[in-house]
């Protein structure tokens, strides 16, 4: 129960400070969007998932390196896709690389989306869940083993973590 409302005080300030304003009110209505965010995410923050997944308190010290990890690839992203398009570097082979899900849950395929979203020079295009795959367009599918695997050690070092 104490989490809870530690979840929920917390949600409030960090409401409180956005809005820039404590009025009564406004910590009122935010007291009450953080009690419906708690709620309804009560199962993925709170409690271990399937397999004995990772707590809340273990989740959020994961997750300081998870996000350096997505700023550090969204660099390398960044960096590559700008010596292709000042036409430093040849643009080879791009393509769709298809990439094992693996024990990734729902949520985690999702998180994965983003994180893959946010990297310059790759785009999550599909899932495809009979194959148990996705599909990646990549601005160099020319080794997509190395692809998959730099996927999978991402997952395995950083996400997993965080976001099974």
């Amino acid at each position: 129960m104490t989490r809870y409302v530690v979840a929920i005080v917390g949600l409030t300030l960090a409401y409180a400070l956005a809005l820039g304003s404590f009025h009564p009110l406004d910590l009122l209505f935010g007291a009450g969007l953080s009690a419906a965010l708690v709620f309804v995410s009560r199962r993925f923050v709170f409690e271990a998932g399937p397999g004995g997944g990772p707590s809340f308190l273990r989740r959020v010290a994961a997750f300081v390196p998870f996000s350096f990890a997505v700023f550090l690839e969204v660099i390398v992203g960044t960096w590559e896709v700008t010596l292709v398009t000042l036409h430093l570097r040849s643009l080879k082979s791009p393509g769709i690389v298809e990439v094992p899900i693996g024990e990734r849950t729902p949520t985690g395929v999702a998180v994965w989306a983003v994180v893959t979203g946010l990297t310059p020079g790759t785009f999550f295009v599909d899932v495809d869940r009979e194959r148990g795959v996705v599909l990646i367009h990549v601005i160099d599918a020319g080794a997509p083993e190395a692809f998959r695997r730099e996927q999978q050690d991402f997952y395995r070092r950083y996400q997993r973590r965080v976001f099974p």
